[in-house]
C-alpha cells in the first residue's frame, strides 16, 4: 500500500498545482490549451523518440509478453468502444477515445516506478515495454479512428484526408524514428541524450499540471455514468482479460506475468487528455476519467497486489 500512496499522490499534487495555478487565476484557462500544445508537438515527442531509441530491438520482442498485452488490450478497447456505442450513443471519435481510457495506463509516470518498487530493478524492462507499445501502436490505432471520424472527405478522399494528418502526427512520426534509430544499432550521442533526458521529462508533470488548468470551473460530475464506465474498464476488465490471456494462452516469464497484469491494472494516463485536447474531442470526460481512475486505483492496485497474480513474482 505504501509503494502505491508514494507513486499516486505526487501525481494528485501536480495536478492540484495545475488547479491552484488556475483557481488563484496565476494562469487563465488558454494556457493549459498552450501547456498541451507543448506536450503534444515537442516535449511528447522527444520522449517517444528517446523511449524507443534507447531499447535493444531483441528485448523489445518478448512474443508471449507482448501477446498477451496486445490482445487484453485491443480486446478491452473493442468492449470499450461498444459500450460507448451502444449505451450512449458516441460517435466514432468519443467511441476511441472512451476505449482508449480504458486500456491507456499512466505507465510511464506511474508503472514504472511503481513495478521497480514492488519487483525489483528487473522489473522496469517490461514496464517500459508496456509503455513503448501503448505509445506507439494504441496511439496509432486511437488517432486513426479519431481522423477517420473528424475528416470532412468521402471515399477515396477520406482515405487520403486521414492518412495526410498521420503521416504528419508528431507522436507517430517520432515513435518511428525512434524505432528505426533502434534498429540502425547507433549510439546517441551524449549530448543528444542529455538534450531528450531534459526535455522528456516535462511531458508527464506538464499533461498533469494541464489537467489541473483545465478543470477550474469545470462540471466534473457531468456525465459520470460514462466517465464510471471506462474508468471501470480500466481498472477491473483491462487487468482481468491481460491476467487471462497470461494464465491460459501465453507462457511467459513469472515476473513479466505480473508487470503485464499491474500495467494493465493502472489508471488513465494524462496522454488520454493530451489527444482529446488536441482534437477538442472527449475533453472534459478524458479529464474526469483521469481524475477518478487515480482516485480509485489506490483501492484497486492495492487489492491486486494480494492476488494469485503478483505473487509469483514478488520478491
Amino acid at each position: 500500500m505504501e509503494p502505491i500512496v508514494n507513486v499516486v499522490l505526487p501525481v494528485f499534487a501536480i495536478i492540484l498545482c495545475g488547479y491552484g495555478a488556475g483557481r488563484l487565476k496565476l494562469l487563465g484557462a488558454e494556457s493549459s490549451e498552450a501547456i498541451n500544445k507543448f506536450v503534444y508537438f515537442v516535449a511528447l515527442p522527444v520522449l517517444l523518440f528517446y523511449s524507443m531509441a534507447r531499447v535493444d530491438p531483441a528485448e523489445i520482442f518478448n512474443w508471449p509478453y507482448i501477446g498477451a498485452f496486445t490482445i487484453g488490450s485491443f480486446a478491452t478497447l473493442l468492449i470499450g468502444m461498444m459500450v460507448a456505442r451502444l449505451f450512449f450513443k458516441s460517435r466514432l471519435a468519443h467511441q476511441s477515445l472512451f476505449g482508449m481510457i480504458a486500456i491507456f495506463g499512466n505507465t510511464g509516470y506511474m508503472g514504472i516506478p511503481l513495478a521497480v518498487l514492488a519487483f525489483g530493478e528487473a522489473a522496469a524492462l517490461p514496464a517500459i515495454v508496456a509503455t513503448v507499445f501503448q505509445s506507439t501502436v494504441m496511439i496509432a490505432f486511437a488517432v486513426t479512428l479519431i481522423e477517420i471520424d473528424l475528416s470532412d472527405e468521402k471515399g477515396g478522399r477520406a482515405l487520403l484526408g486521414v492518412i495526410r494528418p498521420l503521416l504528419k502526427n508528431p507522436l507517430l512520426v517520432s515513435s518511428t524514428a525512434g524505432i528505426l534509430w533502434s534498429i540502425s544499432g547507433l549510439n546517441l550521442p551524449a549530448s543528444v541524450q542529455t538534450f531528450c533526458s531534459i526535455l522528456s521529462g516535462a511531458a508527464g508533470p506538464s499533461a498533469l499540471f494541464a489537467i489541473g488548468l483545465f478543470v477550474v470551473g469545470k462540471p466534473l460530475l457531468h456525465g459520470f455514468s460514462e466517465v464510471a464506465s471506462a474508468s471501470a474498464l480500466k481498472l477491473l476488465i483491462h487487468p482481468l482479460i491481460t491476467w487471462l490471456l497470461f494464465r491460459y494462452v501465453f507462457d511467459a516469464d513469472p515476473l513479466w506475468q505480473a508487470v503485464g497484469v499491474l500495467m494493465a491494472a493502472l489508471p488513465a494516463g494524462a496522454l488520454v487528455f493530451v489527444v482529446a485536447q488536441n482534437y477538442n474531442v472527449y475533453v472534459q470526460r478524458a479529464s474526469a476519467a483521469i481524475l477518478l481512475s487515480t482516485i480509485a486505483a489506490v483501492l484497486t492496485v492495492s487489492a491486486l497486489f494480494l492476488t494469485p497474480a503478483m505473487n509469483p513474482a514478488l520478491p
